[in-house]
């Protein structure tokens, strides 16, 4: 199935509409959502947002921003979610009333736990009760509907006037980029978008409530953490939260080379260091290979650029030992910690704590240490090794067959499967590896590469996400949005038709209990009728490429990336065997 090459401004283009005699106040929430920037909303429809919907097509004209149609409120999100992590900008997202926004609150979790910004626009039949239809807006209205969010949003607030929700919006997108950034939500009254609009309600601001500057330490501050590194003979750098900034990649290079540190990155973040580099440790996981184990544990200092977890990593390394080395804690995350969710992690231990983000310290540290003129560094290539211990297709042979479809070109991998654990695609760019979903979400893959792929759309870049076939299935009707909006991509289902990382835990749990060990498939195998991959991706109009055999796989692997060039957004089903479900306790 191929669908006709459309550009994303030729799919649903409106009819131009006269010149407005009257203005409403939708049109001017619609003006604002332009002025601050908003390329896109992507959005489920509702009644509460018709005003505002209504705006977007015909005062707007679905330009700046453009509606993305969704057919789930967590697709939603999880789109506005992957476009945050290519551009470090965020979208807008429409959510219909309290019953959209309990439809994405898991979604708005995993954007709050992955720091990326999200600008959330709610709505609510009117707050007027004089004004409410019978039934449906009684339905539609509840009291303090940000509170279902407030825990895992920066900031939220319900308008009560045209000049309030402009004023709201504004700060809802200040907020939101502020490090450590975040989704932020404005309910707007559904009185408010559709009453009559006045001139003052027209005037622009002039986008004077930029987000600030990014805040640098004082040169004593930079002096002295140079010192520490200076001084260390067994650096560690744990390179975390970063950029998707080419000229901080550089810079994180340089440093490395510079203090000839140790480096270690996150599968739970982006790419942060090309893993080809001499000084790179790994290979990365979702929790630490032992190799990194033994870079921390033997460390004298250790430098900290916004790791997801730095109490769990210096205690997955030293176990019960006490950890002996200097820590410098370069992190703004605190800002964003509450007493609801524990995504702020275990109290990390820290000589020097930074509460900034880590791009501009290391710019400042570069200009107080002087180059490593004694070591020259040369890119090692990956040996790519894959130890295969079963007859079927290993995640590591779908990884190498991969990193053989993408050689040589630009590649921006938007999901990895938890069971990733293997060295073999090299990332040498930013924007090579996105990380996870931040909140441990299934069912945001989807909506990620979805999102991903419509920010690189045009790069030349090519969105690759790989995932489970239970995260696949839980987010599916996000590829008819990439569908309808002639977005490219690829995703690579690993499939093997159940939720494997559970089995391991039944057959642990099992084990300690002495209970039959046998059982562990009950309530976690999805056969008996066997899931057709394919066939629902091509109900969202999404073609497909089956894999059954080792012989096969590197074929068809680059079958699906060429496609993918040509423009189609493709899924790849591959039957993978059971292989080891690793990291549990």
């Amino acid at each position: 199935m191929t669908i006709r090459p459309m550009s994303n401004d030729e799919v649903e283009r409106p009819i131009p509409s006269q010149k407005p005699v009257t203005l409403w106040g939708s049109d001017a929430i619609a003006d604002t959502l332009r002025e601050i920037g908003l390329e896109y909303v992507s959005f489920n429809p509702g009644a509460s947002c018709r005003g505002l919907q209504d705006s977007v097509v015909n005062y707007l004209e679905n330009v700046d921003p453009k509606l993305l149609l969704c057919l789930h409120e967590e697709s939603a999100v999880a789109i506005a979610h992957g476009y945050a992590k290519v551009t470090g900008r965020p979208m807008g997202t429409l959510l219909h009333s309290n019953v959209g926004l309990m439809h994405a609150t898991m979604a708005i979790f995993n954007a709050w736990c992955d720091r990326v910004p999200i600008v959330l626009l709610g709505a609510t039949g009117p707050w007027d009760a004089a004004a409410r239809r019978p039934w449906i807006d009684w339905l539609h209205t509840c009291a303090d509907q940000g509170a279902l969010v407030r825990d895992y949003t920066k900031w939220d607030n319900q308008p009560a006037s045209v000049e309030a929700a402009r004023e709201a919006l504004y700060r809802a997108r200040q907020i939101a980029c502020t490090a450590p950034r975040g989704p932020t939500y404005v309910n707007l009254d559904s009185a408010i978008q559709e009453q009559q609009a006045t001139p003052a309600h027209m005037a622009r601001s002039g986008m004077r409530y930029a987000p600030p500057q990014t805040v640098i330490p004082t040169e004593s501050v930079i002096r002295e953490t140079a010192t520490i590194l200076q001084g260390a003979k067994r650096l560690v750098i744990l390179a975390g939260r970063v950029s998707r900034s080419e000229t901080a990649w550089q810079e994180r290079i340089a440093l490395a080379e510079r203090l000839n540190a140790r480096v270690v990155s996150d599968t739970k973040a982006g790419a942060a260091f090309p893993n080809e580099h001499p000084l790179y440790v790994g290979p990365p996981g979702v929790f630490l290979e032992a190799p990194v184990k033994a870079a921390i544990k033997s460390a004298d200092v250790i430098l900290s650029l916004d790791w997801i977890d730095l109490a769990g990593a210096i205690k997955q390394s030293c176990g019960d030992e006490a950890c002996t080395a200097r820590i410098v804690n370069i992190t703004p995350d605190a800002h964003s910690h509450r007493g609801w969710s524990m995504d702020y992690m275990a109290l990390a231990p820290a000589e020097q704590y930074l509460m900034c983000e880590p791009d501009p310290v290391v710019t400042e540290l570069l200009k107080v240490i002087a180059p490593n003129n004694d070591t020259a560094f040369a890119m090692q290539p990956l040996k790519q090794d894959v130890t295969t211990t079963h007859n079927g297709i290993a995640i590591g042979d779908v990884g190498l067959a991969l990193a053989h479809a993408l050689k040589d070109k630009d590649f921006c991998i938007t999901r990895l499967p938890l069971g990733w654990h293997d060295d073999v695609i090299p990332f040498r760019h930013p924007l090579a590896y996105l990380g996870l979903e931040g909140g441990g979400g299934v069912g945001a893959g989807p909506g990620l590469a979805v999102g991903a792929a419509l920010a690189l759309k045009g790069s030349n870049r090519i969105p690759v996400a790989f995932m489970g076939d239970g995260d696949f299935l839980m987010g599916i009707t996000a590829l008819w949005t990439g569908a309808h909006y002639r977005i490219p991509g690829l995703i690579v289902v690993s499939n093997n038709s159940s939720y494997f990382i559970d089995e391991g835990h039944q057959e642990r749990v099992a084990a300690r209990r002495d209970r039959p060990v046998e059982n562990k498939w009950i309530g976690q195998r999805m056969e008996d009728p066997q899931i057709d991959i394919l066939g629902l991706a091509k109900a969202q109009g999404v073609d497909g490429i089956r894999i059954r055999s080792r012989e096969t796989l590197n074929a068809l692997m680059a079958q699906a990336v060429e496609r993918v060039q040509g423009g189609e957004f493709i899924v790849v089903d591959v039957a993978v065997g059971d292989g080891s479900a690793t990291h549990l306790n």
